[in-house]
C-alpha cells in the first residue's frame, strides 16, 4: 500500500509539472498564463497603443502591473519570439515572420487597411520643432522627409507614406549638423531618411539618439536636439512650445508567438489581456 501510494504521488507530481511546463490542454496555447509584454513609459509606441486600446484614460494607467517592461521595439518582439505564451504589439514595419501579427476584430493589419482606417490601431510618425527656433536645416530635413524621395524611402521601409510636397532639390551651401532625437520605433525609416538626406548635402551630418519619443520631445523642448522624431502625436502641453509634421503612417500591431493558435481577436479582448482580466489563453 505505502509503495502504491507512493507510486501515485509521483505520477500526481509529473503531471501537474507537464501541465505547468507545457500548458497541456484547454484551446489556445494551453492552460499556461499569457505573459504580456509591453514597452517603457517613455516609449510613444506604448503611448498611442495604451489609449488606443482604452489601457489609458489620460490620467490613470492600468496596464497590468506583472506585464514585463521592455525598452525597445525588438526587445518586445524577441520577448514574444522565445516565449509561445506571449503577447506584445510592436510597429507595423517592425514585423517579422518570427512572430505572428493578429487580426483585430477580423481586420488584417496591412497597408490598405490602416491607410483607409479599417485597421483602427494606427498613429503617425511625426518630426517635431520648436515653433520659436529658426534652424534652416531642420526645416529642410523636414522637407525632404516629406517629398516625393522621403516618401518613398517611408514605404520601402514598411510603413505608409501621408502626402508629397513634390520633388526635393537640394538648396545647397548647407553645411553643419543636425540632431535629431526620440522613437526607437522609427529607426529603420529614419535611418534610410539620413543616410538619403546626406549623400544629397554632404556639408550636413545627421546626428540620431534613438531615446524614446518622450524623451526626444522633452530634448526638442530643452534645445538639446534640433528636431524630435515621434511615433506618438504631441500631448496638449506640448503644443503651445512645438510644432509636428506627419511624415509617415504605422499600425500598432498585436503579435503573438508563431506557435499560438490564435490568427484573430477581439479589441476588448487585448484590452482585458493588457489590463490583466484575462490571464489564460484557453479562457479567450
Amino acid at each position: 500500500m505505502k509503495k502504491m501510494s507512493m507510486s501515485l504521488l509521483l505520477i500526481t507530481i509529473i503531471a501537474t509539472f507537464c501541465v505547468f511546463l507545457t500548458g497541456c490542454g484547454g484551446k489556445g496555447s494551453g492552460k499556461r498564463e499569457i505573459t504580456v509584454v509591453s514597452r517603457e513609459e517613455s516609449s510613444g509606441t506604448r503611448g498611442a497603443f495604451d489609449e488606443l486600446m482604452n489601457i489609458t484614460d489620460g490620467s490613470t494607467n492600468r496596464l497590468f502591473r506583472e506585464a514585463i517592461i521592455v525598452s525597445s521595439t525588438d526587445e518586445a518582439a524577441f520577448k514574444v519570439e522565445v516565449d509561445k505564451f506571449a503577447i506584445s504589439y510592436t510597429s507595423f514595419g517592425s514585423v517579422t515572420n518570427k512572430v505572428k501579427a493578429l487580426s483585430i476584430n477580423g481586420i488584417v493589419p496591412s497597408e490598405s487597411s490602416i491607410k483607409s482606417g479599417d485597421y483602427k490601431l494606427f498613429r503617425p510618425f511625426i518630426l517635431v520643432k520648436k515653433t520659436d527656433t529658426d534652424l534652416p536645416i531642420a526645416d529642410d530635413f523636414i522637407k525632404f522627409a516629406t517629398s516625393s524621395q522621403g516618401q518613398a524611402i517611408a514605404s520601402k521601409s514598411g510603413y505608409i507614406s501621408v502626402y508629397e510636397t513634390g520633388t526635393y532639390e537640394s538648396a545647397g551651401g548647407l553645411n553643419g549638423k543636425l540632431t535629431i532625437s526620440g522613437s526607437t520605433s522609427v529607426e529603420k525609416v529614419i535611418e534610410g531618411l539620413k543616410e538619403a538626406y546626406e549623400a544629397l548635402n554632404p556639408g550636413v551630418k545627421v546626428e540620431i539618439n534613438y531615446n524614446g519619443s518622450s524623451a526626444g520631445i522633452r530634448d526638442c523642448i530643452n534645445g538639446r536636439s534640433d528636431l524630435a522624431v515621434s511615433s506618438r502625436e504631441l500631448k496638449a502641453n506640448e503644443l503651445d512650445q512645438l510644432k509636428s509634421t506627419a511624415f509617415a503612417l504605422d499600425g500598432v500591431v498585436v503579435v503573438v508567438n508563431e506557435s499560438n493558435a490564435i490568427t484573430n481577436i477581439a479589441a476588448e479582448t487585448v484590452t482585458k489581456i493588457f489590463k490583466g482580466e484575462i490571464r489564460h489563453w484557453n479562457d479567450i
